[in-house]
């Protein structure tokens, strides 16, 4: 089988940027590391934009410094003409107990998705070098049909306020430098690694206890152009169920102040490892076990 495990990354080496220079600066020896200042932000997006990986982002933020450096670093990124756009949803990353102890992480964390991140399934092929540290991952994406979600207390009620499922493919981006540390709050502070992703027909939602089953015991099946199996598991690997997700979604929401709304699209986790795009590789993701056993597919170049 090829080997394509984002573990594998290598990247050209990278100069300290100006935003490094000021993140460091604004701190005294030995202070705890801030939410970053808006200049600061305004560099971090400056340098995604370009593809440019990042350093000196500190690991030892606090939750509440990371997601206001999230919200700065969006920020910045709505205003540019090329790549902002309204928020149109979420992600919603470490929904896995390992991945989770490997980030030293207790818990999921937030992303925001934009809207020029997402795009429709078309069969033109993506570029494989559409990020500063490209990753993709198998994912699901599930669209908000209606305002009771935020009320929400099982994956039943949650069911029961969707319209429709996606096939999904995130295209990620760990933008950091190769090297430097990667836990809950760094991933935080870049938005939890969104950058994009490729989107399937909508599924339409059957809001009843045995479409809650089917999700949780679907397995999530994807395959490169040869056949070789790159992930295998079953709905329940993210957080006992895939809808469990969109429950710490509405409360991490809410403690901000925020409400889930009607047409936000939510990216629900991932059912594979990071993997690296390959020039010509073919992928195919099936969900085996949902009505019509739906299927994506996408190609890189």
């Amino acid at each position: 089988m090829k080997t394509y495990l984002a573990s594998n990354l290598t990247n050209k080496p990278a100069f300290f940027s100006w935003f490094a220079v000021l993140l460091l600066s604004v701190l005294p020896v030995g202070a705890a590391a801030q939410c970053l200042s808006t200049q600061a932000a305004a560099e971090m997006a400056a340098r995604w934009i370009d593809k440019q990986t990042l350093r000196g982002v500190s690991p030892s933020m606090s939750p509440a410094d990371a997601a206001c450096s999230r919200d700065r670093f969006v920020e910045q990124l709505q205003a540019n003409k090329q790549f902002g756009g309204r928020i149109v949803g979420y992600k919603v990353a470490l929904t896995n107990l390992d991945v989770q102890k490997r980030f030293g992480a207790s818990a999921p964390v937030r992303g925001v998705l934009l809207t020029r991140m997402l795009t429709m399934e078309s069969g033109f092929p993506v570029y494989g070098g559409y990020a500063a540290r490209p990753v993709f991952e198998a994912d699901l994406l599930v669209e908000v049909g209606d305002d009771a979600i935020n009320e929400a207390r099982t994956p039943l009620e949650v069911l029961k306020a969707l319209s429709r499922l996606h096939p999904f493919i995130e295209l990620a981006d760990l933008v950091v430098a190769d090297g430097e540390p990667l836990n809950a709050v760094v991933i935080t502070a870049i938005n939890a690694g969104a950058r994009g992703g490729i989107f399937g027909q909508g599924i339409p939602v059957e809001p009843t206890q045995a479409f809650a089953d089917q999700l949780r015991d679907m397995r999530v099946v994807m395959t490169d152009d040869v056949g070789n199996e790159l992930a295998n598991a079953p709905g329940s690997a993210i957080m006992g169920h895939p809808l469990n997700a969109v429950l710490w979604l509405v409360e991490d929401v809410r403690k901000s102040g925020g409400r889930l709304r009607v047409g936000d699209k939510l990216s629900l986790g991932s059912f594979s490892t990071p993997l690296l795009p390959q020039r010509e590789m073919r992928l195919k993701v099936r969900y085996l076990g949902l009505p019509g056993d739906p299927q994506i597919n996408m190609r890189f170049r």
